[in-house]
């Protein structure tokens, strides 16, 4: 009698309707004393955390990639591009920055300024043609200006040596737009072509790296011809060095070839300039000077480019001294602009 009841108390505890609590742990299953119990315990302990790592793992096949993360608000994708300029890419000095030749780079500041104020516009180049135009009443104040320009590599490690050829071109136009009276003519165009034979190094001064060495011949004329015409060619070395977001470009020029409309320029434009540029998160602020220190004659120019879009900034520009443009070189004026700048 007493077998029986075990057997069929066996059969109800082992049965599907049986509702008591199973052990949940290695520990509670280490505590049934049956043998076969303990062990039916411990396989299915195993059996049950195999199958919540198959059902986790089928989910991580099914989950959706994640988004790619925009740009916050206000940074429009331009910080990363600033903070890693570096003049190793602009001029393809080392070779993983090499990108052949005949490819279009960026050169100088590409900038379009919808208004330039000059505190003493330059009438006098102007002032015999007021018979031939005499709605010709003078230059307005405020005109619209901008700096076009590029440069492209001509041959890259020339005769075997770390030495690549450049050619760049820079054109600056300065337009009457809101003269109505004389038509809102284009007043001054500058054209600039060079040639560039770039050459890196690696030099630690106190506080600065110097990065390549550049040897250039620079032909800038307006075009004009009469009284109008100006033009000047240099043979020109220049230094370009940085630390961190400060970049610094200095150079020295001389002066070849005789011109008779301007042979006084190296006057008033001396016979160098420098260039120094910041960058801090999306913005630039730059500043460039150029003087004669026998004539004391020059000019200074102050720049701050603030972002507006992911290609383009707002970009205030300051100048103030000779040579805004050429046919400018020998007179002196301060000029503010607003407008934009597009990055590269």
């Amino acid at each position: 009698m007493f077998r029986s009841k075990s057997v069929i108390l066996f059969l109800l505890t082992s049965g599907p309707g049986f509702a008591l609590e199973q052990p949940a742990t290695l520990a509670g299953c280490a505590g049934i004393v049956d043998n076969v119990q303990r062990l039916e315990c411990f396989d299915r302990l195993a059996a049950d955390s195999m199958n919540k790592d198959n059902e986790k793992q089928g989910q991580a096949d099914v989950r959706a990639p994640p988004l790619p993360q925009r740009p916050a608000a206000g940074d429009n994708g331009s910080n990363e591009r600033l903070e890693t300029f570096s003049l190793a890419d602009h001029w393809e000095l080392e070779p993983e920055n090499k990108r052949g030749t005949f490819v279009f780079r960026p050169h100088r500041e590409n900038y379009l300024l919808f208004a330039n104020y000059s505190s003493s516009p330059n009438d006098a180049p102007y002032l015999p043609f007021r018979g031939v135009a005499p709605e010709f009443k003078g230059l307005s104040r405020t005109e619209v200006a901008f700096q076009l320009g590029f440069k492209m590599k001509l041959l890259e490690n020339a005769l075997d040596q770390p030495v690549d050829m450049w050619f760049g071109y820079t054109q600056q136009s300065y337009w009457q737009a809101y003269n109505r009276n004389a038509s809102s003519p284009f007043r001054e165009t500058n054209y600039q072509p060079e040639l560039m034979a770039v050459m890196p190094i690696s030099l630690q001064l106190p506080g600065i790296n110097v990065r390549f060495i550049n040897f250039g011949f620079a032909h800038q004329s307006n075009g004009q011809a009469s009284t109008l015409s100006r033009s000047w060619n240099r043979l020109y070395v220049q230094a370009g060095m940085e630390n961190g977001n400060f970049t610094l470009l200095a150079r020295i020029w001389k002066r070849v070839g005789t011109v008779s409309d301007n042979p006084d320029i190296t006057d008033y434009m001396g016979h160098g300039d420098v260039m120094g540029t910041y960058r801090w998160k999306a913005h630039e602020f730059s500043v460039g000077a150029r003087n004669n220190f026998s004539t004391s004659r020059g000019a200074a120019q102050v720049g701050w480019a603030f972002p507006l879009g992911a290609h383009i900034k707002g970009y205030v520009q300051l100048f103030s001294g000779y040579g805004r443009s050429l046919i400018d070189y020998n007179h002196s004026q301060t000029t503010i602009g607003l407008g934009i700048l597009v990055n590269y």
